[in-house]
């Protein structure tokens, strides 16, 4: 595992490389608006992706690096993703753009310019909790590559029943909230949540060509 200071219009972000013996693959991978690389999601994939032929880049937004509570517009969070974008994709390999909440978001919107491989939209805000008419639909809608969704079955930023028909893959994590966590009066354990994730984004990687 190494890390990298890279330098974007939005100031300097922070790349955490936990690379692949033989990589086929690269997964960019950022951040929500209220947490950072160590949410338990990331860090499953960066843990486990690597084996599978995946090097893993966690990605922390500058707003993060700089020590900022508060995660700034939209707009900022795309230009700090531009500008990570050639360090990501510099070993030459196919990338996939990924993150989580706002992270997702972001991979979802840049995407097409980027020429990013595919997207791994990991608990996509849908819309705020209890505003379902502030959907956010278009922007999973208008990736434009492969998409998959690894979604909490119990995500007040919307639950699988609630995503629109379209050209992407969803996958459901029973009983897991926005950040994917279950209760422990749930029938599946942390763990095997999980492992849910994981082997989700094994699985749909090795089907990308």
């Amino acid at each position: 595992m190494t890390s990298q200071i890279v330098s974007t219009d939005a100031g300097d972000a922070r790349v955490t490389w936990h690379p692949a013996a033989e990589p086929r693959l690269v997964l960019a991978a950022g951040h929500g608006a209220g947490g950072g690389i160590e949410a338990r999601d990331l860090q499953t994939l960066a843990r486990v992706l690597p084996a599978h032929g995946i090097t893993v880049a966690l990605v922390e937004q500058p707003w993060r690096v700089a020590g900022k509570k508060v995660a700034p517009a939209p707009r900022t969070l795309d230009v700090g993703w531009r500008g990570i974008w050639p360090a990501v994709a510099g070993p030459g390999l196919p990338v996939i753009s990924g993150g989580r909440s706002a992270g997702a978001r972001v991979a979802c919107r840049t995407a097409g310019e980027l020429g990013a491989h595919a997207v791994l939209a990991l608990g996509f805000p849908l819309h705020p909790p209890g505003r379902p008419e502030k959907s956010r639909a278009a922007e999973l809608l208008g990736a434009g590559v492969p998409t998959l969704v690894v979604q909490g079955g119990n995500d007040a930023f919307g639950r699988p029943g609630e995503f629109p028909e379209g050209a992407y893959e969803l996958t459901e994590v029973p009983y897991g909230d926005h950040g994917l966590a279950v209760p422990k009066r749930a029938a599946i354990s942390q763990e095997q949540a999980l492992e849910i994730v994981s082997s989700a984004v094994v699985k749909w990687a090795e089907s990308l060509g």
